[in-house]
């Protein structure tokens, strides 16, 4: 039980990655504390986490809005007592293009959401993981630091770059109150983002999905892409007290697509 007894906030919880990072946190005997936008998918990600409701809780939350995010550390504060830990799974990503064809109105709101966003969720969690000391996690993305040669996503990648360099600067000015930042860097990630891009592509092209899958994997150093259950547990590592010498690193999630 790597998270007995503690608190999580974990944002971005929707059918995918955020919706696994917060089972696991109760599987590993955590408190996991919902966040994200859509009401629906945040009761329905806790019922089928938590049907007796006594490790979860909820709260629709846009980490754009500075208030929604310290009502979100309130809720763990009144539920469970403080914050222990918080993974950032909350992201734009649905912008595609490069800079030639870029709207930076939509790029500004994409970093609003990746960079800033989660610089406020983070500073909403600081009074209650200030208490004791604890963890920040920051999903990230591969393409910050390589670009994918299937699809350009400039925006996306700009933003969780930069969120990625945000993080140094935070362990250090957060390591004398015993938090550590650290990000994790999923390649493609089978879920269903991925799923869809696979069913998507298939159809478009005429093709079987396993061709298209396989295009994917081919590249891997492990023959199967990582799922987002992976990923969930490589947060929660870096969540939990087995992490407490590690801080400011970066790890990729890949299957061995990119080796940094």
């Amino acid at each position: 039980m790597l998270l007995q007894g503690k608190t999580v906030i974990v944002s971005g919880v929707g059918a995918g990655l955020g919706h696994q990072v917060a089972a696991a946190v109760v599987r590993d005997g955590g408190n996991a504390v919902l966040g994200a936008r859509t009401e629906g998918s945040l009761a329905k990600s806790a019922a089928e986490i938590d049907p007796d409701g006594g490790h979860t809780a909820w709260r629709s939350t846009d980490i754009t809005d500075e208030a929604q995010c310290e009502a979100l550390a309130a809720l763990a504060h009144e539920r469970f007592g403080g914050i222990d830990a918080v993974v950032h799974v909350a992201a734009r990503d649905g912008y595609f293009g490069g800079l030639q064809d870029a709207d930076f109105a939509t790029w500004q709101q994409v970093i609003d959401v990746n960079l800033l966003g989660t610089l406020r969720m983070t500073r909403a969690c600081l009074p209650g993981l200030k208490a004791h000391g604890g963890s920040v996690v920051i999903i990230g993305t591969q393409s910050a630091i390589c670009a994918p040669s299937q699809v350009e996503q400039a925006a996306y990648a700009a933003s969780k770059g930069a969120l990625t360099s945000a993080m140094y600067s935070m362990a250090r000015e957060l390591g004398p109150h015993r938090i550590r930042v650290n990000t994790v860097l999923p390649g493609w990630m089978w879920g269903p983002p991925v799923q869809a891009y696979v069913q998507f592509a298939a159809h478009t092209e005429g093709v079987p999905e396993p061709e298209v899958l396989g295009r994917l994997t081919e590249r891997m150093a492990l023959p199967d892409l990582a799922t987002d259950g992976d990923v969930a547990q490589a947060a929660i590592f870096l969540a939990c007290d087995r992490a407490r010498s590690i801080t400011g690193q970066s790890l990729l999630v890949n299957a061995g697509e990119l080796m940094h």
